[in-house]
């Protein structure tokens, strides 16, 4: 036996059960220790170097201008996400919540065009990987480097998928969308995920070479496959794309049979988009027999082939009837523009303000804010929704807060901040927050003061205060930071009203608290981000 093993041997054992021989009794451990430390660093010299590794390629250059210190400083203290510890009792106390703030600070670094400090790619890479919100904003920031970077750990591979050409073809996972060549190599042998990634960014250059890429190969594709490609032509959506979907309404698969006609019936002139309204006017006509004019429906007796074949789904989901279901899918694929023709050259508004026979009402009105919505119509939305003082159940179109969000999306930005304003003056913030999520941030004026005043109210007529937290939450992110002077005034700890929820008061100055604080941080974070010109002017 030789001395190593002779040393792991005893070492093992205890050297009372296999004595060392250079020790005995209380010395023989230390000897054991002493002699093990020699024969390591005699076996460690004695070693061959083996091959060196294959140099990484160098990380691309990334022509951005650097951030300035204060900004680099704060976007380390956002990554760490440190904030004072919250109060025990479930309160989130009046500090900031500096991981909420991370979205708004790369937004606004991306819109002045700054490169990520090199030092903070990794905790960059990590924040985008726990947080997919924050990914497409995190992944600009961190440019072809950060692409360098995610290469080289599998954790980080999810910021390949979407990346889109650098075209220095050293940092960035996919080719430049103008290198013909390259992208039909990507093409033909990448990927599921590259492919898609490559798909959406060639699209994104050029809706036809795009088009002409996913054709190239639609036929050996699987079905999911075909799903996910054909998703893409969203993006640059046109009367060029419409022979191709027209084709893939023949599909084997039923569901990118769906997919093509939801896409066909977003192009008012497709071809299906006129079946679709031949198909909605048979079924829904004008009455003018008994002195007013009344909205008759007759819903479809069957799905025929033809319905098929141009995406209706036959089958109804759990509860809902057949015939109401084969009708608002027409309804919805159609040209809403087809419809004051048909009742007699009546606008929009004129429209949705008819009464409908035999309770077809919200099912037509529920089919028109889809079809609003697909077709991005302001007018049809602006119908819809009606006025915002109106009563909930007395107005047109939907009582669906979320369909009505998707209403107000399809308005300028403006004109949606003015509707919600009025709603929340009518109605308060209790059913508003769906509403609030699709205003532009950060808020319009008439907006921010609106939710200000009604949380006010909430807390003066002694309001259960938990019950605002998410509007509360909203508020500290979109609300403009110039509001933070006017709101010091409510910080206050106020008198509680004798039916208030016990330790309201002290919540609603403590929220208050946070907000204009949060608010001021917000206003820091920009003023930051300037150039250090721009601060002097």
């Amino acid at each position: 036996m030789d001395a190593w093993e002779e040393l792991v041997t005893s070492a093992l054992l205890g050297t009372d059960r296999k004595p060392f021989a250079r020790g005995s009794g209380d010395t023989a451990p230390v000897a054991l220790l002493d002699a093990a430390a020699v024969h390591t660093v005699r076996r460690r010299a004695g070693l061959r170097p083996g091959p060196a590794a294959a140099p990484l390629e160098a990380a691309p250059e990334d022509v951005r201008g650097p951030l300035p210190a204060a900004a680099r400083r704060r976007l380390g203290q956002l990554l760490a996400g440190r904030a004072a510890p919250a109060p025990s009792g479930g309160r989130r106390g009046a500090a900031p919540d500096l991981a909420e703030l991370l979205p708004q600070w790369l937004a606004a670094a991306n819109e002045r065009g700054y490169r990520a400090p090199a030092a903070a790619l990794p905790a960059l890479l990590d924040a985008a990987r726990a947080r997919t919100d924050l990914r497409p904003q995190a992944l600009a920031f961190a440019g072809p480097r950060g692409l360098w970077l995610a290469r080289l750990n599998p954790e980080w591979r999810f910021a390949l998928r979407g990346a889109a050409g650098t075209g220095n073809g050293a940092g960035g996972a996919l080719p430049d969308p103008a290198d013909g060549d390259a992208v039909l190599a990507l093409w033909e042998e990448g990927l599921f995920a590259e492919r898609v990634a490559l798909l959406a960014a060639v699209r994104a250059d050029d809706p036809a070479r795009g088009r002409e890429l996913l054709a190239s190969t639609w036929g050996a594709e699987r079905a999911e496959d075909r799903l996910m490609f054909l998703d893409s032509l969203r993006a640059g959506l046109g009367p060029a794309d419409e022979e191709f979907l027209e084709a893939a309404l023949s599909d084997r698969s039923r569901n990118v049979r769906a997919t093509a006609a939801e896409l066909l019936s977003a192009l008012p002139a497709s071809a299906l988009a006129a079946r679709m309204a031949e198909r909605a006017a048979s079924c829904v006509s004008l009455d003018r027999t008994k002195g007013a004019e009344t909205i008759v429906v007759e819903a479809p007796h069957e799905c025929d082939a033809g319905m098929r074949h141009d995406g209706v789904i036959p089958t109804p989901p759990t509860g809902r009837g057949e015939r109401s279901w084969w009708l608002g899918q027409l309804v919805e694929a159609a040209p809403l523009d087809c419809w004051p023709a048909r009742f007699g050259g009546l606008g929009p508004e004129e429209i949705v303000a008819l009464p409908v026979t035999d309770d077809w009402r919200a099912e037509l009105h529920a089919a028109w804010c889809r079809a609003a919505v697909r077709q991005r119509n302001a007018d049809w939305s602006r119908a819809l929704l009606g006025s915002p003082a109106a009563p909930q159940a007395t107005g047109p179109g939907t009582s669906s807060f979320a369909e009505r969000a998707q209403l107000l999306s399809t308005l300028a930005e403006e004109e949606r901040a003015v509707w919600v304003a009025s709603f929340i003056a009518a109605h308060g913030l209790s059913e508003a927050f769906q509403l609030l999520g699709v205003c532009a941030v950060p808020w319009a004026e008439p907006l921010g003061r609106a939710v200000v005043d009604a949380l006010d109210i909430a807390r003066d007529a002694g309001s259960y205060p938990w019950s605002f937290s998410g509007v509360m939450g909203l508020a500290e992110r979109c609300l403009s930071p110039a509001a933070a002077p006017q709101l010091a005034a409510l910080t206050a700890l106020s008198a509680e009203p004798e039916d208030a929820s016990p330790g309201a008061a002290g919540y609603w100055s403590e929220a208050f608290q946070r907000l204009v604080s949060t608010l001021e941080l917000r206003a820091a974070m920009h003023a930051e981000l300037l150039p250090p010109d721009a601060t002097d002017t």
